[in-house]
């Protein structure tokens, strides 16, 4: 194997598995160790830096990044760094005065923004301090998009919010609330420098079956009626409700049902459980508030009396695999099931609607009639014009906006510049030794041995009285942190030095992992054999350096490092050392160097 270039950016990123794996690039373990030093604030302010929404996405984000944590490969669960993100919206002080003002000489760029939701808002959020005039367009009264208008208020009150959508409207951005636009063509017409779609996927996918038109009054479509419940338009519903569909929505609309009245509320799935598209934990959240999850149901007809729904007719069916894997729903051949209810909301998808753009203004679209948009650059076919979150490639989630954001908001600086957009700057990295003496390291480098700490709850009593009252309640300091400990500091890197190993094995003996190896090289897959501990995660790379004496190469398989630094510490030639590796994703707002930087 050659040896490793280290200096790449890319190779200790991906060393920080929970960083490598969020859309966003979050630094997860440098505001993890801010949380355990009870710096808050600093904490708070490196996730407003990359995802822009803390507190927003402390509540609801899917977390990418946690599947990718290391801890979950040693114990059954990862760090809870979605909510340990939350403590630091939660106990952080006034940081108004920490965030970045516009210029009062604008830069005579002026930028239109369709959709008032994360994605746009991020590109707002780049562009503003720049100088850019930034013009927020959206068909709710107040900003936020479907954070503010489809997650309910018991997972993400209006306050949390308020509070984050102003520290980007109060950067001088113009929001233009209550206005739809109708004319892409009419809005390039008004001599913007370039147009950003962030308009979200807000058409709920339909059910044409028997019965949806006669008893349409009691059957409504999961996103639309969330919409209608979030402003108050919706305040109760029937006390028996079936919800169809086995997504986030979905979840959010049993939920939702239970707060406004509905008192038998089923959920009914055409997939099996483990196949549903809902986080594990947002179906954990529905059965613990007594709602059913049914399984390989698949609806055939709405009944209805006149016109009064009366309820649903179910086929069963079962899962097949065909040669390939794939899967088909087949009948199980059992009687159909019939369901009462009062209402129905369905919930089984999102589309996109592009009616408002012109088919003659440059912009090519696809098969499925969604623009073509360049994943690197957000770009479309009309230089002018970028996408962004839902509306780039269909629903997805928070965090994925904020990355089309950030993509497309230095698309657009570079685009006003006169420079090429297809030129994506490398990240910036910054290491540092965290040796502070021979046995004594800047980082606290104790693995602790606590399971994952579970978020405390508001009472399912009270909970289910108020649709507005916060169900969960978030770490206090003293849980946030026990649960910061659990971090395996995974940015903090072994780097190894050749010329100063005289091959002692100190290093080897020490290592609690088996992690180190010194060998003679190979071949990649003969290789991963010979190491102490067979290496058998490919996805993994392998931490290969030459240049030792012997003619051997040290070989560290990164997958099963704990970053403990006994390496380090055991070393008597100096060898081995822990650097943190901090690599800062290029936005639009800082310089857009060309080549790696390190300091």
């Amino acid at each position: 194997m050659k040896p490793t270039d280290i200096a790449a950016p890319d190779y200790f990123h991906k060393v920080v598995d929970c960083q490598w794996a969020c859309p966003a690039h979050t630094p997860v373990p440098e505001y993890i160790r801010l949380i355990a030093e009870g710096r808050y604030s600093d904490a708070y302010m490196i996730n407003w830096k990359s995802n822009v929404f803390p507190g927003i996405l402390g509540r609801t984000c899917d977390r990418p990044c946690e599947p990718a944590c290391r801890r979950g490969r040693v114990e059954a669960e990862p760090v809870a760094i979605c909510r340990l993100k939350r403590v630091t919206a939660d106990y952080k002080d006034d940081v108004s005065g920490r965030m970045p003002k516009a210029p009062s000489m604008k830069n005579g760029k002026r930028i239109a923004l369709v959709g008032g939701g994360p994605a746009s808002l991020t590109v707002a959020r780049d562009l503003a301090p720049l100088g850019y005039q930034c013009t927020v367009f959206d068909q709710d009264p107040q900003s936020g998009g479907m954070m503010r208008s489809q997650i309910p208020k018991f997972r993400l009150p209006d306050r949390v919010i308020d509070e984050e959508c102003n520290y980007i409207l109060d950067m001088g951005i113009k929001f233009v609330g209550g206005k739809r636009i109708d004319s892409l063509k009419a809005l390039l017409a008004e001599g913007y420098d370039a147009v950003f779609v962030g308009s979200g996927a807000p058409r709920g996918r339909e059910l044409d079956i028997p019965g949806r038109k006669e008893a349409a009054k009691n059957i409504h479509i999961g996103i639309d009626w969330l919409s209608s419940v979030s402003f108050g338009h919706t305040t109760k519903i029937g006390r028996r409700v079936i919800v169809l569909g086995g997504g986030n929505t979905a979840m959010d609309c049993c939920r939702s049902s239970r707060r406004l009245g509905g008192e038998n509320v089923k959920v009914i799935v055409r997939s099996g459980f483990e196949e549903m598209k809902a986080s594990p934990w947002e179906k954990e959240d529905a059965m613990h508030e007594d709602i059913p999850i049914l399984n390989y149901l698949v609806p055939k007809e709405f009944t209805h009396n006149n016109g009064q729904l009366t309820g649903v007719v179910f086929e069963k069916v079962k899962a097949e695999y065909d040669v390939k894997g794939r899967r088909n729903l087949v009948p199980t051949g059992e009687p159909d099931q019939h369901f009462e209810c009062d209402d129905v909301l369905v919930a089984v998808g999102q589309e996109n609607s592009f009616p408002w753009i012109e088919r003659d203004i440059g912009i090519e679209f696809d098969k499925w009639d969604m623009p073509k948009v360049d994943p690197a650059t957000m770009a479309s076919t009309n230089p002018k014009v970028f996408f962004g979150g839902d509306s780039a490639f269909g629903p997805k989630n928070i965090i994925w906006a904020v990355a089309h954001g950030h993509d497309a908001a230095l698309s657009i600086h570079k685009l006003c510049s006169g420079e090429d957009i297809k030129e994506r700057p490398l990240p910036e990295v910054h290491v540092s030794s965290q040796k502070m003496g021979i046995h004594e390291w800047s980082y606290d480098n104790d693995i602790s041995g606590e399971k994952r700490f579970r978020v405390p709850l508001r009472d399912k009593v009270v909970a289910l009285k108020d649709i507005k009252a916060e169900v969960e309640l978030g770490f206090d300091p003293n849980l946030a942190f026990a649960e910061a400990q659990r971090c395996l500091n995974c940015d903090i890197q072994t780097v190894f030095t050749s010329s100063l190993c005289i091959e002692c094995d100190a290093c080897v003996d020490i290592c609690p992992m088996d992690c180190i190896t010194f060998t003679q090289n190979g071949e990649e897959a003969d290789l991963r054999t010979r190491l102490r501990a067979p290496s058998v995660d490919l996805t993994q790379d392998l931490y290969v350096a030459d240049g030792l004496k012997t003619g051997n190469v040290m070989v560290k398989d990164e997958d099963v490092c704990l970053h403990c630094g006994l390496c380090a510490e055991r070393c008597p030639t100096g060898a081995w050392d822990m650097q943190k590796y901090l690599i800062d994703m290029t936005h639009a707002n800082t310089p857009c160097q060309q080549t790696r930087s390190a300091a």
